[in-house]
């Protein structure tokens, strides 16, 4: 959030920052939680756990949409934005961005708490990862609170600080409490368990990843 008040993220250093955070999430899922998960738990247990993951955030995801949700280059896009207009959803485009953030921070946070559950060193790769998606996010808001609160482009506006910052604190204060709790809760249970939930937080990174982090560092 203050980065997101001081620096106005340039198109390139933006597509930088989201190219390597999805790099090192897709880094974290492939090289350690996935094998994590299958190492505790069975090989169907780890693919149900990912499929739930991928399909809890893309419901999410067609909930903040009212159902409806295309690609930029699809057909159906001009139909989508059509319904959208008639159909918009609760809030406006800040409102949408970082509250479906801190909803997807929940997930976030549950793969870090089952991580510090199983093995300290895998907490801190899988917070390393969403550190860096946390920061491309807070600079995205930013820069969207700027069009919208700003009228000249900056986010320093004390309207615009507040909101920033209220934003941002909320998506942490997801994360923090998300990660504490798993933690507590999840210290004691089984093996197989624990593969199944770090298979699900893989899922929900991944499906954030290739939809939201990769496409976006391209444009």
């Amino acid at each position: 959030g203050w980065l997101a008040l001081h620096r106005r993220p340039t198109t390139l250093f933006l597509s930088i920052t989201l190219g390597l955070a999805g790099g090192v999430l897709l880094g974290a899922i492939a090289f350690e939680m996935v094998p994590r998960a299958l190492a505790l738990s069975t090989t169907p247990t780890a693919v149900v756990g990912f499929a739930i993951g991928v399909a809890a955030i893309y419901a999410f995801e067609l909930l903040v949409n009212r159902g409806r949700t295309a690609g930029i280059h699809a057909a159906q896009r001009r139909q989508i934005e059509h319904y959208r207009r008639l159909n918009p959803p609760a809030g406006d485009d800040v409102t949408v961005l970082a509250g479906g953030t801190a909803v997807e921070e929940l997930i976030e946070g549950l793969s870090i708490g089952v991580g510090a559950a199983i093995q300290p060193g895998l907490a801190l790769i899988v917070g390393v990862s969403i550190a860096l998606d946390n920061i491309s996010e807070a600079l995205s808001i930013g820069a969207l609170v700027a069009e919208t609160d700003g009228g000249s482009g900056s986010a320093r506006t004390p309207a615009a600080r507040r909101r920033v910052l209220g934003w941002t604190g909320a998506i942490g204060g997801a994360l923090f409490g998300s990660s504490v709790t798993s933690w507590l809760l999840l210290r004691t249970v089984s093996d197989d368990l624990l593969g199944l939930l770090i298979a699900i937080g893989a899922g929900g990174m991944f499906y954030l990843s290739v939809t939201e982090l990769v496409p976006e560092a391209e444009l």
